[in-house]
């Protein structure tokens, strides 16, 4: 985990707080900088830096990932801790859910136990009084004995305040009254260090974290070595029986919590639900919350699959490029570009022009554009953690929990960025199987778009069969890998944001930023692999190996053996091949059989490099080699499978 050096002249600011706090949308606010703003918990999992000026300084703000405490149960809470104890920030931002004081008030005691400068921020104000809360800040800040801000992240309500403030921080006195053999055991193993500071790092040796001593940074008293220090934590625990100290710890800052959320928070009486508080109820309940998804999707194919990949792709690849781009650069090149291999580079059958460019700008941007709009709106009102409760009935099946629901949503954007969230799972095997499951089943962003626009248009007996065929081998494979993998399944907590008003400002700024991802990583590729595909040509390569593959390809899988290239560069990357074969859909060279074992067989095929990538970071090479196996053998099996049954069967997809 790397984060940017400050100059010496710089103080450091870091904002800290449970999942879906708006700490994102804070650190925006104050660097100017975007950083994942969503409206569900674990979108933060990395450290995010940006500067900003305070009374006159310039001072470094660093976005630590959501936790529910420091006593890390989770790699998110261990990132946060670490930073912490290692960087030891000049001030730390508590940022606090007003609707939920007394669940971050909780973490809040945790920090005053490490003596850090602190402001507490309670933003969402403006959903808590709109539920009849009142909190009374300037009282909460004699108790705390730091400063209280109330803030609106999303509108910027009180962050002029928040920003005099932070040069203010100070030292909080709410430390929870802790038992007498608890402070006993703190002040011995306080003595095996040091220096004074050594008290959280004692807090958390007696909880049971053995890790807090290599990354304390905190250094021992003379004669004490990393043996004896572990061995007298050891002892420590040894004299607690029917609770542990963990236990004991939390309860001390529970029973505080609540002592000031009751001295501090008044609520009113029963206020009449308005339109978003009673759609959020219906979103949780089964009925009529499945109906609702399927009202949501079916909403998002028509603005995706209609109108981004029929009417704007129409547009661009038969208009923009058809009748414009590629014929004057056709003309142009025939004019003053003397050599024909040039020439045909340009705008020849693998021309960057007319294949790179065409590709990416007339048959996926506008596709992937559309679908941002729409993944934009899905997050930013608050609907996407609904979806992880009433999916968890069907992901305890596969040994996974609700939670698991939001990388393999995240996956709907980017399959490699989920596989790195999937850190925010609480065990390896969870990890693991989700990371199977986004290698083989769940399309990104850009491929989604272009199955969609394959099924726009045909028979809606097509779209039915490629979502059965995904969704059952989702879950025959989570089941498989739930029965052979060891390890039980972790507990399914939730924090479940209110439904919320998109605001066109957020919205904007994910498109912006996911479009320059897009033009930035994606569209280098397509030229990437178009150039692959000319050489490759040119040199009689792909010739070679279409006949290689073609038995598996026009034998076992009926399509043609033009399908094979796209296949091929589908292994740089996914949403590249199903481009291919979408111009082959185009081009009449797929009827509807091959057309539904081409959306099959691309949507479960090989991870892009750069996915590719990251399971080997995440899962080591073994586990990435094991899971590249099988998410090769199972496509080519199931993709096999639906064209041997479609042809026993031809009325699934007329």
């Amino acid at each position: 985990m790397s984060v940017l050096a400050a100059p010496s002249r710089a103080k450091t600011l870091a904002l800290v707080g449970n999942p879906n706090v708006g700490k994102s949308v804070l650190f925006n606010r104050l660097t100017g900088r975007y950083a994942a703003v969503s409206n569900y918990p674990g979108t933060t999992v990395d450290i995010s830096t940006g500067w900003t000026v305070l009374g006159g300084g310039k001072w470094r703000v660093v976005d630590t990932p959501g936790v529910n405490a420091l006593l890390p149960s989770s790699e998110d809470e261990r990132v946060t801790r670490d930073f912490l104890w290692r960087e030891r920030p000049d001030v730390v931002v508590n940022v606090l859910d007003a609707k939920n004081l007394r669940r971050g008030l909780v973490l809040t005691l945790e920090l005053a136990e490490q003596g850090i400068p602190m402001v507490v921020v309670l933003n969402l104000i403006d959903e808590a009084m709109d539920r009849g809360i009142a909190v009374d800040a300037e009282g909460l800040a004699r108790r705390l004995g730091v400063p209280v801000v109330c803030t609106v992240a999303t509108t910027g309500d009180g962050l002029p305040a928040l920003k005099k403030m932070i040069p203010l921080a100070g030292r909080s006195v709410a430390v929870p009254t802790l038992p007498p053999e608890i402070q006993h055991s703190l002040k011995s193993l306080e003595s095996v260090f040091h220096e004074s500071r050594g008290r959280p790092v004692a807090i958390a040796l007696l909880a049971g974290d053995d890790t807090a001593l290599t990354h304390g940074g905190v250094p021992l008293a003379e004669g004490q070595t990393d043996g004896s220090v572990y061995a007298a934590a050891e002892r420590e625990r040894a004299r607690y029986a029917a609770r542990t100290p963990r236990q004991i710890l939390f309860e001390s800052r529970e029973a505080r919590a609540r002592e000031l959320v009751a001295e501090s928070v008044t609520q009113g009486g029963r206020l009449r639900p308005g339109l978003s508080q009673t759609l959020g109820r219906w979103t949780l309940r089964p009925w009529p919350g499945y109906l609702i998804g399927l009202v949501v999707l079916y909403a998002v194919y028509l603005f995706v699959g209609v109108f981004g990949a029929g009417t704007a792709v129409d547009f661009l690849e038969n208009t923009v490029f058809g009748r414009w781009i590629v014929p004057a650069v056709a003309w142009a090149a025939e004019r003053w570009v003397p050599w024909p291999a040039v020439r045909d580079f340009l705008v020849g059958p693998y021309g960057v022009v007319s294949m790179a460019l065409s590709y990416a700008f007339a048959l996926i941007l506008p596709i992937v554009a559309t679908f941002f709009i729409a993944f934009g709106l899905l997050e930013d009102s608050g609907y996407l953690p609904r979806l992880s409760v009433l999916l968890d009935r069907v992901f305890r099946l596969m040994g996974l929990n609700g939670r698991a629901v939001l990388p393999m949503i995240l996956g709907l954007g980017c399959d490699t960025m989920a596989t790195m969230t999937t850190r925010i799972l609480d065990t390896r095997k969870e990890r693991v199987i989700v990371t199977l499951l986004l290698a083989l089943t769940v399309p990104c962003s850009a491929q989604l778009a272009v199955i969609l626009g394959m099924a726009a248009g045909l028979s809606p007996k097509v779209l039915l069969l490629w979502l059965t065929v995904v969704v059952g081998t989702t879950w025959l494979a989570g089941w498989g890998a739930s029965r052979i993998l060891p390890g039980s399944r972790s507990t399914f907590l939730m924090e479940i944001p209110p439904i919320r008003r998109p605001l066109l400002r957020n919205i904007g700024m994910k498109m912006r930023l996911r479009l320059w991802w897009y033009l930035k990583e994606v569209v280098p590729l397509f030229i990437y692999g178009t150039a692959a595909l000319f050489f490759l040509d040119r040199w009689g390569v792909l010739k070679i190996l279409e006949r290689i593959f073609s038995p598996v390809v026009k034998g076992f899988l009926g399509l043609p053996v033009q399908a094979t290239e796209a296949f091929l560069i589908g292994f740089l990357r996914r949403d590249y091949g199903a481009a291919g074969l979408y111009r082959l859909q185009q081009q009449g060279a797929l009827d509807l059989r091959q057309v539904a074992v081409s959306l099959v067989l691309i949507t479960l095929f090989m991870p892009c490099v750069a996915q590719w990538l990251m399971m080997f970071k995440e899962r080591g090479w073994k586990g990435a080699l094991a899971i590249t196996g099988a998410v090769l053998g199972i496509a080519l099996l199931i993709a096999g499978g639906v064209n041997q049954l479609i042809l026993i069967f031809p009325g699934l997809v007329l």
